[in-house]
């Protein structure tokens, strides 16, 4: 098959005839990638069993993991699912269109073969201008997972898609790199409680501003249990890996309380060592907490350790603590006080580590609140669970 490519000159304001081709693909049962706010997606027809089949086939995604409906209003939701909850149209007044998707139980009209199998459908509105444009000149639901191979980084720009899907779909639109870089969170409420199934940009703190009190899924903080069906994209099976082990340095509960705790031995050990470390740098290095540098420290112990043994070696860090790598390659993912800018970069890193051939990859961890838990979701299934305390 033989993929092409259509550039959106100005992505903020789409022409139709840009995109009239791409919505005809769609219509006809074809696939199309194009981008949203959050990452590329790869869509189809979601009402139409072999469209929802050829995206399962384009990816290598196994059949059970349901795919994300998305939308262009809100008069289109109803035909799609059984019933909208208050909390539902109270969630979708305050941030769709955007990075949110909710699950509800489904209509008939919406197949099994999109559902993954499951009496409930996913459904979002994303913001981005050409993704809302097309779907709304195709005249379907699209079916749209993450433009990618089945369990590597998901696409935040058209050059991610092109590497994984070309020759595989029928067309790419090119709308420039994405806003957010992570994909959209989903909140499951077709259950008496709602519940958070994936982090993202619409932290659990917004959604509880809206709901109350919302439930985490296990499966946010760590593997599915065996035999369980998943209820979203994103829960069951290894997702956003690069093609090298990559592991996760966290620091221990006991570690952060050391550093927390003036006059502890740690405490004194580190804070010399970072002042130390600053004087070697002709400059106080002020900007870096203790945890953060102690951190920092045993990442680039661990990578140099490893690059004894021959391996190729990479370590992802920030804007803040590069300079105390020793290691050879070293990639920031972004400023640690700004977790928009580690969420924006954080698969094109992980894309860079493969396209650079490294075997071995230590990431450092970041503060699980607000966007920063859903940076952390996305490392952590990254790395399988694999996770070095230190």
């Amino acid at each position: 098959m033989e993929t092409k490519r259509v550039i959106i000159k100005d992505a903020a304001y789409p022409r139709d005839e840009e995109l009239m081709e791409a919505a005809q693909v769609l219509r006809g049962g074809g696939l199309v990638a194009f981008p949203t706010e959050t990452v590329y997606g790869l869509g189809g027809n979601g009402l139409d069993e072999d469209a929802a089949e050829k995206i399962y086939r384009a990816k290598g995604r196994p059949s059970d993991n349901p795919l994300i409906l998305h939308i262009a209003a809100m008069e289109e939701l109803e035909p799609l699912v059984e019933d909208i909850p208050e909390g539902a149209r109270r969630l979708a007044a305050r941030f769709w269109p955007g990075p949110l998707t909710m699950i509800f139980p489904k209509s008939k009209i919406v197949p099994y073969g999109t559902t993954g199998g499951l009496d409930t459908v996913a459904v979002r509105m994303p913001a981005d201008p050409t993704a809302r444009r097309l779907i709304a000149l195709a005249g379907v639901p699209v079916a749209a997972p993450s433009a990618n191979t089945s369990g590597r980084p998901s696409p935040t720009t058209a050059d991610h898609v092109w590497q994984d899907m070309e020759g595989k779909i029928d067309l790419l639109v090119d709308g420039g790199p994405v806003g957010i870089g992570l994909e959209s969170t989903i909140v499951d409420v077709s259950g008496p409680v709602p519940a958070i199934l994936r982090p993202g940009a619409i932290t659990r703190e917004m959604v509880e501003e809206v709901l109350g009190t919302v439930e985490v899924d296990p499966a946010v903080a760590g593997p599915m249990a065996e035999g369980t069906a998943p209820k979203a994209p994103g829960m069951k099976y290894k997702h956003y890996a690069p093609k090298g082990e990559l592991t996760l340095v966290r620091l221990k509960e006991e570690t952060v309380r050391e550093l927390r705790r003036p006059g502890s031995t740690l405490y004194v050990q580190v804070q010399s060592a970072l002042a130390a470390f600053g004087m070697s740098l002709g400059r106080p290095f002020a900007q870096l907490d203790l945890e953060s540098f102690y951190m920092a420290r045993k990442v680039d112990e661990a990578a140099r350790q490893m690059e004894q043994t021959g391996a190729s070696v990479g370590v992802i860090c920030t804007d803040e603590t590069m300079a105390v790598y020793k290691t050879c390659l070293k990639r920031s993912i972004g400023k640690r006080a700004q977790a928009d800018t580690v969420a924006h970069n954080l698969y094109g890193v992980l894309r860079e580590m493969d396209d650079l051939g490294v075997q071995y990859i230590y990431s450092e961890s970041f503060a699980q609140d607000h966007l920063g838990f859903a940076v952390m979701n996305r490392l952590d299934k990254a790395a399988g669970h694999r996770i070095l305390a230190v």
